[in-house]
């Protein structure tokens, strides 16, 4: 993994530093950004603020998964032909939100 980008720097380290968080002589043996210490706590926001952005996205897929099942769900059709494709496609969007939670936990 990469240290941070500009974004990371100017988004994540910047504040950190200005909330009076000390920047500490270590770095991150995993993206190479420098360790911070609050509260008692030693940390790398880069990899915080990685996993967070990746969390959200996962959020963001599972919601667009969700809607789509609901939308299936309330537009399923009398024909019994029919309801057996719509069955099969909330079938597999269900598969789908089950494999993305199994990725979080």
């Amino acid at each position: 993994m990469r240290g941070p980008t500009e974004e990371e720097i100017k988004n994540v380290i910047m504040p950190l530093m200005l909330s009076g968080a000390k920047m500490l002589d270590r770095h991150c043996p995993k993206c190479g950004s420098p360790l911070f210490e609050k509260d008692g706590r030693v940390f790398c926001p880069v990899c915080e603020y990685r996993a967070k952005k990746q969390k959200e996205k996962i959020d963001d897929v599972k919601g667009i998964l969700m809607k789509k099942l609901v939308e299936v769900t309330n537009s399923l059709p009398s024909d019994p032909e029919e309801m057996e494709k719509y069955l099969r496609v909330m079938e597999k969007i269900i598969d789908v939100l089950k494999k993305y939670k199994e990725l979080e936990g």
